[in-house]
């Protein structure tokens, strides 16, 4: 699928197969997502620009690769993103984050808004969605939408579980922004969820079902 990355490093798929089981309990659980989140953001990052700066080892003087120009923005759609930003921030503790409070109305499948907070520099600096579930799509494409309005430019997407119809509703609006992903499923049910999947993350995140 063009646009879209699979990640298919043995760690990122041992750990999903784990939060998949729906006898792992709530805390195993977080904590899985805090860690398979760091190996995602690993990928997305691969290749961030790198310049060259001075500095002294103990033993020389040399010329050193450092990260390029503005800090990055982790870009958390509530709730349930917040689960993979703390794994993400551990990995560049230096990035902005941004929150925006999107959920999906259960009659209509819509995204109704609720909140949003970004850098108010955004359109300078590369943004990285996150959000667990690429489910039917609408909530992702709503984020996005939401952050190029802002004037965002550099846009990328990283979800642990995409469905095909969501992947195809994404690309279809936005063409432009990659997406990486631990797997790729097989369906959507008639309520719009990931099946085989892993169940409701923010639920299973926090334990309120």
């Amino acid at each position: 699928m063009q646009g879209v990355h699979v990640v298919g490093h043995p760690l990122v798929q041992h750990k999903l197969t784990l939060m998949r089981d729906k006898a792992t309990p709530t805390a195993v659980f977080r904590e899985l997502l805090r860690e398979i989140s760091m190996l995602l953001c690993y990928e997305v990052t691969r290749d961030l620009p790198l310049e060259q700066t001075a500095i002294e080892t103990p033993m020389a003087a040399m010329q050193a690769p450092t990260l390029a120009g503005k800090k990055l923005v982790l870009a958390a759609i509530l709730r349930s993103g917040t689960g993979m930003l703390e794994g993400m921030l551990d990995l560049i503790p230096s990035a902005r984050v941004a929150h925006i409070g999107l959920y999906r109305d259960p009659a209509t499948l819509g995204c109704v808004e609720y909140y949003f907070k970004a850098p108010e520099d955004i359109a300078e600096r590369p943004v990285v969605v996150i959000d667990p579930m690429l489910a039917t799509g609408g909530t992702a494409i709503a984020a996005v939408e939401r952050l190029k309005e802002r004037g965002a430019k550099q846009i990328r997407l990283v979800c642990l579980l995409a469905s095909p119809e969501g992947i195809d509703a994404f690309r279809g609006e936005h063409t432009d922004v990659p997406v990486w992903t631990a797997a790729v499923d097989q369906r959507l049910d008639d309520h719009g969820y990931i099946i085989p999947g892993l169940g409701d993350a923010g639920d299973r995140m926090f334990g309120t079902k």
